[in-house]
């Protein structure tokens, strides 16, 4: 027979209660502010509003149980769904750019070589500190024909450029968000350098190994979990893209009311005043968000598992 389980001691009593007075807060803000927000957002997207009077315009309005039919709908809006292939555009293109910059950067900056390390950190990491929203008022004025110095530059050249054309917008906030976010991907990359044990560079040179041996073969392959993390970042970030086209709007024609999944469902629930549309169209992008990261977590850990096989 088995024994009646151990008694906890006065010491672990106390450590046990003293382990839970720290955890409870994180647990409260956790429950307050992503549980409740994401069930209130599922009960939301269940709902529909149901008005009375001949062709609905009476006064009187309630909410009735809509199932899946605000799902339906949002799938069914071909703007929504175009968003989201414009998004997994902009990111197949642009997270790779902003990574491989964000590489390059941390690289030099831990170079033996490098100097003026501490400046140079600020200076590239200085535009995450700006927020998307004066960012893009920034670039804005840099885009718009007529008072842009690059547009002008452009045409003394003999190049016609529209950096908010219907061809070359998306690629114009690509460029802002690259701008903005390189840096703190670069800080995150260096790090995870700074924790690389210094015998190992002290190895590689006494076996004579050169500067892009040590970066290719050490320094690259031991900075990977940071490599994901950032990625993993950046996608979530990409499929939340909002402030950038939401600012350039007004100075575009190619930029529609669901020109990226989050500017749909903000469209839909302050301009359109269906919040329950909305709710689904957001609970609908949070999946998506989850499914894409958890699918590439698990890619990269199976490539991480085959390599260490072979």
């Amino acid at each position: 027979m088995r024994g009646a389980p151990r008694r906890l001691t006065r010491t672990e009593a106390r450590s046990a209660r003293a382990a839970s007075g720290f955890l409870l807060p994180f647990l409260a803000l956790f429950l307050l502010c992503f549980i409740a927000p994401i069930g209130y957002a599922l009960y939301e997207s269940l709902l529909k509003v149901e008005r009375t009077g001949p062709l609905g315009l009476g006064g009187e309005t309630k909410q009735v149980w809509a199932g899946l039919s605000n799902y339906a709908h949002a799938l069914e809006d071909d703007r929504f769904t175009a968003g989201f292939g414009r998004v997994l555009l902009f990111g197949a293109v642009q997270i790779p750019v902003m990574i491989a910059f964000a590489t390059g950067l941390a690289l030099l900056l831990d170079a033996a070589s490098a100097r003026w390390v501490g400046f140079f950190r600020t200076a590239f990491f200085l535009p995450y500190g700006v927020p998307g929203v004066i960012a893009s008022i920034l670039w804005g004025f840099l885009y718009v024909p007529g008072i842009s110095p690059l547009v002008e530059m452009a045409h003394s050249a003999g190049w016609d450029v529209d950096f908010l054309g219907r061809g070359a917008v998306l690629w114009s906030i690509a460029n802002i968000v690259t701008w903005q976010f390189t840096g703190y991907n670069m800080l995150v990359l260096i790090a995870q350098l700074k924790a690389v044990p210094g015998e190992l560079y002290e190895a590689a040179r006494i076996d004579g190994a050169s500067a892009w041996q040590v970066a290719r073969h050490i320094k690259l392959p031991l900075i990977r979990p940071a490599l994901v993390l950032t990625t993993v970042f950046s996608l979530i970030g990409t499929l939340q893209l909002f402030a950038e086209p939401k600012v350039l709007k007004p100075l575009s024609n190619s930029i529609d009311s669901g020109y990226t999944p989050n500017l749909a469902a903000y469209n839909e629930a302050f301009t359109s005043n269906n919040q329950h549309i909305a709710a689904a169209e957001a609970v609908l992008l949070a999946l998506v968000a989850c499914v894409l990261s958890f699918g590439f977590l698990r890619l990269v850990g199976q490539r991480g598992k085959d390599g260490e096989s072979g």
